[in-house]
């Protein structure tokens, strides 16, 4: 039996009506679901994604000071008055412990929020790579979405979509169909390494990761910032276990539990 994984290097490829019955990954490596995977790991209740600033202004304001955070970017700057930016490492503990997270940046929760027409949407980054292929497991079909950069495709993105495509056709050989757009990915990702790094014989070190990340759209404008910190910690695969999911009725990301988002 044949399985199907379709990548899109942006939103806007998605055509009309076409997750219908799928499940989808949204990606955004640098930096927004590096950092829900952060926040979720960290022990955040939830996460409400916003697409802009008065829209997450006036969820917070609904709810207890006390029980919420704030968080965000544009222009891969913090926000004004909100509690934390869009670091990853900002997102642990002490900050988001127990808490929901109203979120807005200026591509990732655009591109969750657009997704919403799948069956199951997952967050997925190089921190928990694993653990997105896990909860792949069995669905079919699979569509890759990358947010992009300002409506430009980068290459963190598609690296990510690439990687996840060669471990899929690892699993499931010559059954994987594959739009172009995966077939591209793919060959980005193994183009891009040694082999046993691109086949995950031996774990890709971070360092190395992140130089190939700098080098990207998003990557070349964080490190003009000196966000060198997060390139860095976008870079740690496998670090976490956690899966994001959105919740498609109430639109806010928890950690999924066994395939199903956590009520």
């Amino acid at each position: 039996m044949s399985h199907q994984v379709h990548v899109h290097a942006l939103p806007e490829y998605v055509g009309e009506g076409e997750l219908a019955g799928a499940v989808a990954v949204v990606i955004d490596v640098l930096r927004a679901s590096t950092t829900i995977v952060h926040a979720l790991d960290a022990g955040a209740k939830e996460i409400i994604p916003c697409l802009e600033i008065d829209e997450a202004r006036a969820v917070a304001a609904q709810l207890p000071r006390d029980e919420c955070v704030l968080g965000g970017e544009r222009g891969a700057l913090p926000i004004e008055g909100f509690d934390l930016g869009n670091s990853p490492t900002e997102y642990h503990p002490m900050s988001v412990g127990g808490k929901t997270i109203v979120l807005t940046t200026s591509n990732g929760t655009r591109a969750l929020l657009q997704a919403r027409g799948a069956r199951r949407v997952l967050v997925g980054a190089f921190v928990n790579a694993s653990a997105v292929l896990r909860a792949l497991a069995g669905e079919d079909p699979i569509h890759l979405i990358c947010a992009g950069s300002n409506g430009k495709v980068t290459r963190d993105d598609v690296l990510l979509a690439g990687m996840l495509v060669e471990r899929l056709r690892q699993a499931s050989g010559a059954d994987l169909r594959m739009n172009a757009q995966a077939v591209t990915a793919r060959e980005n990702w193994i183009s891009s390494f040694a082999v046993p790094y691109v086949t995950g014989a031996e774990p890709l070190p971070p360092a190395l990761l992140a130089a190939e990340l700098r080098k990207s759209l998003a990557g070349q404008r964080m490190a003009s910032l000196g966000l060198d910190d997060d390139l860095l910690a976008a870079a740690q695969i496998d670090q976490f276990d956690t899966v994001p999911e959105l919740d498609l009725e109430t639109l806010r990301i928890r950690r999924a539990r066994d395939g199903h988002t956590a009520s």
